[in-house]
């Protein structure tokens, strides 16, 4: 280090160039939760924080979830578990914020829900993209960001693109395992279904996990993540019922349908062998 320059937490340079406000732009950051109902009513500001929360939570999701599949395009299930089970923990996370909704009542909700209209849930395209990404296809849900045409042309694509799930597959078969060609070259905007000749394949790996452990293990962390996300749209769900019952949403939706639709979603074809096989000890060695 030069004579003259000093170097302290948070700040580099001679003229102590950078602060962590500055890095993580809080003043911006904290100008962002603009209340609608005049004067303030207390909760709305606990209802935008939330769900801005959220919303970066699934920029992050996404961000992993991303590079799980770039991982196991690349053969390396070792980083694709690492940044499965970073999903799997920020999941969990999103459960306890559901924890704070709750501390809302009904009376609190209804002072400011006017304000919300006609925005609503259903247009959070980070949550679409990452449903999408989880393998929970549906056109359908595309047709709500008619209003942004740039928005509905980003998950048309990603709608027709492989899900999580495919890329596991895709990753099984360059193992010389036997995945059938109609569900590699299937169309991705579909959802999975199941099928027999999976259930056969996963039925060995769960028989012998020993000589499978990367197979196994990244069968673990996907089945894993699913029950989370699975729990954290039913504590929604849950929530919302609580919250305002069964109102139409602020977007002129049933309140309750879309969580409802998502809480009873299929699961992914690895369930039906894991759930009749028990589960092994890890082997010992490399």
């Amino acid at each position: 280090m030069s004579e003259g320059t000093q170097r302290r937490f948070g700040q580099t340079g001679r003229d102590g160039a950078l602060t962590y406000g500055d890095y993580l732009q809080v003043p911006e950051l904290l100008s962002l939760q603009r209340l609608l109902s005049d004067p303030p009513v207390h909760d709305e500001l606990l209802f935008i924080v939330v769900h801005q929360a959220y919303e970066l939570w699934f920029k992050q999701l996404l961000f992993e979830l991303e590079s799980v599949r770039e991982r196991l395009f690349a053969g390396d299930t070792e980083r694709a578990r690492h940044y499965l089970t970073r999903v799997h923990a920020i999941e969990r996370v999103l459960i306890e914020h559901i924890e704070v909704l709750e501390t809302m009542t009904p009376q609190d909700f209804l002072a400011f829900r006017d304000h919300l209209a006609p925005a609503s849930g259903f247009q959070s395209a980070q949550y679409r993209t990452l449903e999408f990404l989880l393998g929970n296809k549906n056109q359908a849900m595309i047709a709500v960001f008619a209003h942004d045409p740039e928005t509905a042309a980003r998950l048309e694509r990603d709608l027709h693109a492989p899900s999580l799930y495919d890329e596991f597959l895709a990753y099984l078969a360059r193992r010389d395992y036997p995945i059938p060609r109609r569900l590699l070259e299937r169309d991705f905007a579909e959802p999975h279904t199941r099928d027999e000749a999976l259930v056969r394949i996963f039925t060995g790996v769960y028989a012998d996990p020993e000589h499978q452990w990367d197979v196994y293990e990244t069968c673990e962390e996907l089945v894993d993540i699913e029950d989370t996300f699975q729990t954290w749209r039913f504590r929604h769900l849950k929530t919302v019922e609580r919250i305002i019952g069964y109102k139409r949403g602020t977007g002129g939706s049933s309140s309750t349908a879309p969580a409802a639709s998502s809480a009873s979603a299929p699961r992914s074809p690895t369930r039906p062998p894991r759930s009749g096989a028990p589960r092994p000890s890890a082997p010992r060695g490399p």
